[in-house]
């Protein structure tokens, strides 16, 4: 064969390798829970080859609660959508799921059982995104995170409202943070303390706002509203409004340095989900352990004040309490 045309012929192999890399590989994503509707909305979102996440939700475990209507009511028929619109494998144990995965989305809509299925997650040390309500009480909450530390496994949690009301551009817009009024629906659950049932989402906008600490918290209740004061270290005051009745909505208004206006709208749960691909393509936890108790704090504390009556209740009261209940894990 002419010498030309040989060369012609290797540089066009060359350039062909150059030019089409080996495709990445697919992060495989279990989801643990599958009654909840964000169980449909993320897969759609992680699955969808348009949005180009690198990942998939390939696995599935359906839990569910018996004793909560929300859940028992609708994990068969998301747990069949699952299965035979976006073709997730249905596994009956997550000692099964975890072995066929690169990491986990714990999806429950009852927070109780949290902490007993994120365990075979740990010790299978998979990195885990913990959807809201991390858990169903303040002591499972930190003792989440300790068993995550213990086992050096990448754990976190979040509302999707962290990442999308534009919180990220809120000093551009108004400047240091002085003071903020979050808001949200706050329906109860007889299962779980009053605001981590969907309080949670209007808690967690204002420490996203805000920061962490928060020293104390007073509440005022009423049947169709919640009303929670929290006093920070350096004297600034944030606030809750959780609503039952009227029209519901999230948001918050901030008071700045430079000027005082509202978030802006909510806009699903995208950017979260970009939040949750970079942290299973890094193993970077984007909201550290301590805020994410100081938020649980917070709610825990403010059941506390309501019996009280609107008194004030230091958080660290509430964590110190709450430590007690695995104290003897700690020690091990």
């Amino acid at each position: 064969m002419n010498r030309t045309i040989v060369s012609v012929a290797f540089v066009s192999i060359l350039s062909f390798t150059f030019a089409c890399p080996a495709q990445e590989k697919v992060f495989r994503l279990g989801m643990i829970g599958l009654d909840t509707s964000h169980a449909i909305n993320f897969t759609k979102y992680l699955n969808d080859p348009n949005n180009n996440t690198g990942c998939k939700v390939v696995v599935g475990y359906p839990g569910g609660s018996p004793d909560v209507p929300s859940s028992a009511d609708r994990v068969d028929g998301y747990t069949k959508e699952l299965k035979d619109k976006y073709g997730v494998k249905i596994v009956d144990s997550i000692e099964t799921l975890v072995q066929e995965v690169d990491g986990i989305m714990l999806e429950s809509v009852d927070g109780r059982p949290h902490l007993e299925q994120v365990k075979p997650v740990f010790a299978a040390g998979k990195p885990v995104f913990i959807d809201k309500p991390m858990a169903g009480d303040l002591g499972d909450v930190i003792e989440i995170f300790r068993l995550a530390k213990k086992q050096n496994v990448p754990c976190w949690s979040s509302s999707s409202l962290r990442y999308s009301l534009g919180i990220g551009q809120i000093k551009d817009k108004y400047g240091q943070v002085l003071g903020c009024n979050a808001y949200s629906p706050c329906s109860l659950e007889e299962h779980h303390p009053d605001l981590y049932w969907y309080g949670v989402h209007g808690v967690e906008t204002l420490f996203a706002i805000m920061g962490p600490g928060c020293k104390t918290v007073q509440r005022a209740h009423t049947k169709d509203t919640d009303f929670v004061i929290g006093i920070w270290e350096d004297g600034r005051i944030g606030t809750f409004r959780g609503t039952r009745s009227g029209k519901h909505t999230y948001g918050a208004m901030i008071f700045g340095s430079k000027g005082v206006g509202p978030t802006d709208k909510y806009a699903g749960y995208g950017p979260l989900l970009v939040e949750v691909v970079r942290f299973f393509k890094t193993g970077s936890v984007p909201v550290p352990a301590e805020e994410t108790i100081e938020i649980f704090a917070f709610m825990t504390a403010s059941d506390e004040s309501k019996a009280l009556n609107g008194a004030a209740v230091s958080l660290e009261s509430v964590i110190e309490k709450a430590q007690k209940k695995y104290q003897a894990c700690d020690k091990k």
